[in-house]
């Protein structure tokens, strides 16, 4: 595809460069009239436990006004590419395979070159098929489940052939149509291989309006994170240690649960496909932070808590 067809506009790069220097002194605040409004429809009732697994990835540094709007202490924070397996007693899942081997030609190049620098993650990222052979105890993976399709979080697939995918129906249909992907989207990963659709037909859990239950035992619930791509959504686990929210790129680091930030206007105004929506989802994760531990995929540090055992520390879970 030409970058004609996906290059921002000039008009867009100023709309996004004068975002950042506005939100950089007067970020947007929080609504507290919505905040008041969400009510809590309470977490679901588990018959059984999950284990989940953050493999193994290296941290990028990158500065903390550009993540979270607004905010320069910490100066920097570490952001990383990290994939999570879910082990059910009925399956084993990865959430958000994001890296691929030689990721630069197959998933970066189809980017706009505006977005290339500000998303190409260290020279030694780890590709989720490298981490995942790292991780002998692992059982083998029964299906992959994005929380949305940006190239980060579906481009491991390049290296897993034939693993069934399960994918919003709502973000299968953003991702698929018209004549080329939406920006970050990436289809290839998605292309020759089963795609099991679902929707979001259950009741409200905790915040969030809608809900899935995958396996019907309350183990594992798939809520609306709605926002940063239209059919994005959270992963609820109930584990041994309690409840943890994959919360993918509905923000991209807990200080944006926290304060209730969005993120900086480059990149987020080219990133983040309906701005308005993903600042109301994270409101609702910043009420949920109080029951789970929500962890966004790209905070290095939050995702440490679910390493691998042998260098997980034993700090509870909410």
């Amino acid at each position: 595809m030409s970058d004609s067809a996906r290059n921002p506009s000039l008009f867009q790069c100023c709309a996004a460069a004068t975002s950042s220097a506005h939100g950089a002194v007067r970020p947007r605040r929080i609504d507290q009239r919505f905040l008041r409004s969400l009510t809590d429809a309470g977490l679901p009732t588990p018959t059984r436990t999950v284990a989940v697994t953050a493999l193994a990835q290296v941290p990028r540094s990158v500065p903390t006004a550009a993540v979270v709007e607004g905010v320069f202490t910490p100066r920097r924070i570490d952001s990383s590419l990290t994939s999570f397996v879910v082990q059910h007693p009925e399956a084993t899942f990865i959430v958000d395979p994001s890296f691929c081997l030689d990721a630069e030609h197959r998933a970066i190049a189809q980017l706009p070159g505006l977005l290339r620098p500000a998303v190409r993650p260290p020279a030694d990222a780890i590709a989720t098929v490298t981490a995942l052979r790292a991780e002998p105890g692992l059982p083998a993976l029964d299906f992959a489940l994005p929380t949305h399709a940006h190239w980060d979080h579906v481009c491991g697939l390049l290296d897993l052939p034939g693993l069934p995918v399960h994918l919003h129906q709502v973000e299968r249909d953003w991702v698929m149509a018209g004549p080329v992907p939406p920006v970050g989207g990436v289809r290839d990963s998605l292309v020759n291989r089963p795609v099991a659709e679902y929707e979001l037909d259950g009741p409200p859990v905790l915040t969030f309006t809608r809900s899935r239950d995958l396996f019907g035992d309350g183990s594992v619930v798939l809520v609306d994170l709605a926002g940063h791509t239209p059919g994005s959504v959270g992963v609820l686990a109930h584990t041994a240690r309690g409840w943890v929210l994959l919360a993918g790129d509905a923000a991209w680091h807990a200080l944006q649960i926290e304060k209730v930030r969005q993120k900086s206007g480059f990149p987020g105004l080219f990133v983040d496909e309906n701005r308005e929506l993903t600042f109301k989802t994270l409101h609702r994760l910043h009420l949920a932070q109080q029951v789970v531990r929500v962890v966004p995929t790209h905070d290095h540090d939050a995702a440490q808590h679910l390493a691998a055992p042998r260098s997980q520390a034993a700090e509870p879970l909410r």
